[in-house]
């Protein structure tokens, strides 16, 4: 919805000085321009990335529209199920969740909540750290150590389209540049025409430079900075995994170890300790 609003914001405020300042809307309509420009971006933007991070950042415009993954909700399935786990292992012996973790998908605690059951990398990064907390051969510095391996790496992944994004962005001035350059050669060309002819090519080649900067500071950079956000914003999810994972490492009782969570998640969607409580309640009923 951001995106949607941002550009009517842009496009209208624009376009709207533009016409109260008397321009003509129409000068500024410039297919070729635009296929210069915008053909020239997306070809140095395939040369600069290999053809999986081409294909990732195509697969992740989307989420820009739809924002994070991770909601309140999804936060309070994630603590919930991170606590019946913590309690059956408190209660029976960490060999008792071995079949939970081994099998998610088969686990009656991970049925309940389908919603993290589907998010695969969210269960595997459970149950992979699970498993070395059954196994019983790490110490909690080494597991903080290794999950913080993971959890950069992944991190360092993700941003990738992100930085491709900004990129482009970065490089839209530059093609506008040459776009301008292209129809001042054309105009040079028709000197000696018609009057009208040439003013045409100059403004054609002045709306080249114009667009190349309205692209890269109005649309492209943005969309890069939101999917940062995005990005951002579901990494925290792993993180209150982690710190959930270690407080109970450290030997903190279930509440205690999803309340560890629960303040690692950011204000904006962290629920109160009593909503938190009556949703393991609920669950556990």
């Amino acid at each position: 919805m951001n995106l949607i609003i941002g550009i009517v914001i842009v496009i209208g405020s624009v376009a709207g000085g533009y016409v109260l300042s008397h321009g003509n809307l129409a000068a500024l309509w410039q297919p070729y321009e635009l296929l210069v420009i915008g053909g020239a971006a997306f070809g140095a933007f395939v040369i600069a990335n290999p053809m999986k991070i081409v294909l990732r950042v195509m697969k992740s415009l989307p989420t820009i529209m739809k924002g994070p993954r991770y909601n309140k909700a999804a936060y309070m399935d994630l603590l919930s199920l991170l606590y019946d786990l913590f309690a059956k292992a408190r209660k029976e012996g960490l060999m008792a969740i071995e079949n939970d973790v081994e099998e998610p998908e088969n686990s009656e605690i991970f049925k309940k909540y389908p919603r993290i059951l589907k998010d695969h990398h969210a269960v595997e990064f459970i149950t992979d750290y699970l498993r070395l907390m059954v196994g019983g051969n790490m110490n909690p510095f080494e597991l903080e150590n290794l999950m913080d391996v993971e959890i950069e790496t992944h991190h360092q992944e993700a941003e990738l389209p992100a930085s491709a994004i900004n990129k482009v962005a970065e490089g839209l001035p530059g093609f506008g540049i040459v776009a301008a350059v292209l129809g001042i050669t054309i105009t040079m060309a028709s000197i000696g025409g018609p009057i009208e002819q040439i003013g045409a090519h100059v403004a054609a080649a002045l709306v080249g430079t114009f667009l190349g900067i309205l692209l890269a500071y109005g649309f492209v950079g943005p969309m890069g900075q939101a999917l940062e956000h995005v990005v951002r914003e579901d990494g925290k999810f792993f993180e209150v995994i982690k710190v959930c994972l270690l407080a109970t490492v450290n030997g903190y009782s279930p509440q205690v170890a999803v309340e560890f969570g629960r303040k690692a998640m950011y204000p904006s969607l962290r629920p109160s300790f009593r909503e938190l409580e009556e949703h393991i309640k609920q669950k556990k009923g």
